[in-house]
């Protein structure tokens, strides 16, 4: 396990009182629930089975299910989710763990040749019901080719379904409900979120692709956020209500399909936007989220929109440079404070 994170992270009060656990273990519970439901889900990666996942995820899974259905693979990545486009033509549902998600760049061609394609080409005759999931984003000093957002470059893929979630709710929700799409779905789960917990409804429950969630609710300005960058919007929000600034924090939950509807609301409620994506900012996702923004909601915002992503470097490994590359609470703060025209 790579990092220790403490924060508690709790949702509306009709959450409270519920089982409070780790998103790692959120996702643990989606793995196994789902794998009890349907015996085609399979999980295969590098140390998923003995070592039971480089985070922990995948704890259990082998000692319940076994080895036909937890499979540890080589350091092989184009391989291994080479297999499972296959097994998915064939109708299983094949979950694929990367160990982090700068090693899926290796798997590049079957994801985006294969994986997002071959249900188009083929005419509709085979669905590819795949999950390729696993960490992404900057750690703890795990530098350049350990630490990089790739969100963008799966959400620029027609076919790809792309899902970040950002508390142990959505985890569990969003990944039962992945597991299910018949379609090749990208799950990118935040580096330094699995020891954070959160409220997990007991029982069985799915939340929806491509509906969006309103983390908090206010009048004076709209941040738009996902994966670990919901928990820092969050800090910045409870910051700037000390000064009466009240933010509306909207999670997307996921990028592709987008709610479209979820964010133009709240923009048009608010009347000014804030982006905070942990990716680089040239060409990042929270560049679509503007245009869309001005392209259906122009005539409401009263201030440009604000951006606030990672620095355009690779991650260095020094830790305090990399803090200074992604994303922190001041750079937040003074982008509403930029959009609301207080400096």
């Amino acid at each position: 396990m790579k990092g220790k994170v403490s924060l508690t992270f709790r949702l509306t009060p009709e959450y409270f009182h519920m089982p409070v656990i780790t998103y790692r273990e959120a996702l643990n519970q989606a793995l196994r629930e789902e794998m009890r439901r349907d015996e085609r889900v399979f999980l295969m990666g590098e140390e998923v089975g003995l070592y039971q996942g480089a985070y922990k995820v995948s704890q259990g899974l082998l000692e319940e299910f076994g080895e036909k259905r937890v499979i540890d693979t080589p350091i092989t990545e184009e391989a291994f989710t080479g297999v499972g486009v296959g097994a998915a033509m064939v109708g299983l549902r094949p979950v694929i763990e990367m160990m982090t998600f700068n090693f899926s760049i290796v798997a590049m061609d079957q994801i985006v040749n294969s994986a997002a394609k071959i249900r188009y080409m083929s005419g509709g005759q085979f669905k590819i019901p795949m999950v390729i999931r696993g960490p992404g984003g900057a750690a703890h000093s795990l530098a350049a080719q350990h630490s990089h957002s790739l969100e963008t470059w799966f959400c620029y893929v027609p076919g790809l379904k792309v899902v970040m979630p950002g508390v142990p709710k959505d985890a569990k929700g969003l990944l039962k409900s992945a597991i299910r799409d018949d379609n090749p779905v990208i799950f990118i789960e935040g580096e330094l979120l699995y020891g954070t917990k959160g409220e997990v409804p007991e029982g069985e429950y799915t939340i929806p692709l491509g509906k969006a969630d309103i983390k908090r609710k206010g009048s004076d300005v709209t941040i738009i956020a996902y994966s670990k960058m919901v928990l820092l919007a969050m800090e910045a929000a409870e910051e700037l209500a000390k000064e009466g600034i009240e933010v509306e924090i909207v999670d997307p939950r996921t990028l592709r399909p987008l709610d479209e509807t979820t964010i133009l609301n709240s923009v048009r409620k608010t009347n000014r936007a804030v982006i905070v994506e942990e990716g680089w900012e040239f060409g990042g996702f929270g560049a679509q989220i503007a245009e869309i923004i001005y392209r259906k909601a122009f005539d409401y915002i009263d201030a440009p929109i604000e951006r606030v992503a990672a620095r355009n470097v690779p991650m260095p490994y020094a830790k305090n440079l990399e803090m200074a590359t992604i994303p922190n609470k001041a750079r937040v703060i003074e982008a509403v404070k930029k959009v609301l025209y207080f400096d």
